[in-house]
């Protein structure tokens, strides 16, 4: 029995195909999605119809000689070749020229949705909510196993760990995901603690990413009492839930970091708060200690201890103020006491004895004024200024 490797087997189918005479040059007509335009100038995508798809490559010499290039939506015939790219055992058609023909199928149920759904209001501005600046609980609708899952957990993870995480998986690709989708969506809402969700999926084509041009899931978002931010595809796809969401991401990693402030900025806003605070402390203690010295400096003045020296010095005033009046009181006191003497002095019985003057004072004392207060044979006393003597009257 004779065997083949892999490289021997496709290298002869793509030698049979090649020289097929009606598919080494053949004119093929589909619509265009998944369009990849590289740095190299080259260009990949599929062109299908309503049952088959086939991968395209238009390289670079040949799409510089297009008028036209493919785009998504679009309905092309091609001219062009089968072969088969080795690396990958892939069946592929090599374009040498391309015409347009229309809009493809696809594009027109989704202009005509769309047009449908912002006629109904799905798509209103002013409908859409701001976001929560800082979440604590983060919805996630998409596949528990696409890349995308671990694309925003990793973000999540370095931007705002904070955040937990819940979610609600579901089928994103496919007949059955739109149905799916609607039920991730509603069963995150049946929940009280999801403060902002995020549908997403990776890149893909048209196709891949078509269950989100369904109008169901559409309905479901726009009826999320959660405010909801799609992540779906790459920057350059654009789907009909896009429209709905509060808020469009290009990538489900830019959905994540769209939804959660960096954790670094809290950091920095933090740090500038705490400054804040200590200079809010500063100036209050600068105030309360200003408030403090003068207080302070209040009752000092007011107790008694610091006016014990105003007191003393009062004392001394009014000590020597009382000693001066004193004095002064004392010398006319001492005045009147030398006039009252002098009169008392010429008053004095005794220096009128000493001129010459006696007193005479009958025996009970009484002093004579008159001749006739004496009787005869009456024993009288005689005073004078260096005695007294008895005398009797006749």
């Amino acid at each position: 029995m004779q065997t083949y490797t892999v490289s021997e087997a496709l290298y002869y189918l793509k030698t049979i195909l090649e020289l097929d005479e009606l598919l080494s040059d053949i004119w093929l007509q589909g619509e265009v999605s998944g369009v990849k335009r590289l740095a190299s100038g080259h260009y990949y995508f599929r062109l299908k119809d309503g049952n088959s798809a086939v991968d395209c490559a238009l390289f670079k010499n040949a799409a510089s000689r297009q008028i036209c290039k493919p785009e998504d939506g679009g309905l092309f015939v091609m001219r062009g070749y089968f072969s088969i790219y080795e690396d990958r055992g892939q069946l592929q058609f090599y374009v040498q020229e391309l015409k347009p023909k229309g809009v493809g199928g696809l594009s027109l149920e989704f202009e005509a949705l769309k047009r449908r759904l912002a006629e109904e209001g799905l798509f209103a501005q002013e409908r859409k909510r701001p976001l929560p600046e800082r979440p604590k609980v983060i919805g996630v609708v998409t596949s528990a196993t696409a890349a995308a899952f671990q694309d925003i957990l990793n973000v999540l993870r370095r931007r705002y760990p904070l955040a937990q995480v819940v979610l609600s998986p579901t089928l994103v690709q496919g007949e059955n995901a739109p149905p799916q989708i609607v039920s991730a969506i509603q069963a995150l809402n049946r929940r009280n603690d999801i403060d902002v969700m995020i549908v997403a999926r990776g890149g893909g084509s048209i196709e891949e990413l078509w269950c989100f041009n369904d109008e169901r899931v559409a309905r479901a978002i726009f009826a999320s009492r959660i405010p909801v931010v799609t992540g779906v595809g790459h920057e350059i796809d654009t789907t009909i839930v896009d429209f709905v969401a509060d808020l469009r991401a290009p990538t489900p990693s830019a959905a994540a970091e769209i939804v959660t402030p960096n954790i670094e900025d809290l950091r920095a806003e933090v740090l500038g708060l705490q400054d804040e605070l200590y200079s809010l402390m500063e100036n209050q203690l600068d105030e309360k200690r200003n408030d403090l010295n003068e207080r302070q400096r209040r009752l000092k003045q007011a107790s008694p201890a610091g006016q014990l020296p105003t007191y003393r010095q009062r004392l001394d005033e009014l000590t020597s103020r009382a000693g001066r009046s004193l004095n002064h009181r004392l010398e006319l006191e001492h005045t009147k006491v030398h006039a009252i003497s002098g009169r008392l002095k010429v008053l004095d019985p005794h220096q009128i004895l000493v001129r010459g003057y006696a007193i005479i004072t009958q025996a009970n004392g009484q002093v004579l004024t008159s001749v006739s207060q004496a009787l005869p044979g009456e024993t009288l006393n005689v005073r004078v200024s260096d005695g007294q003597f008895k005398v009797e009257r006749l």
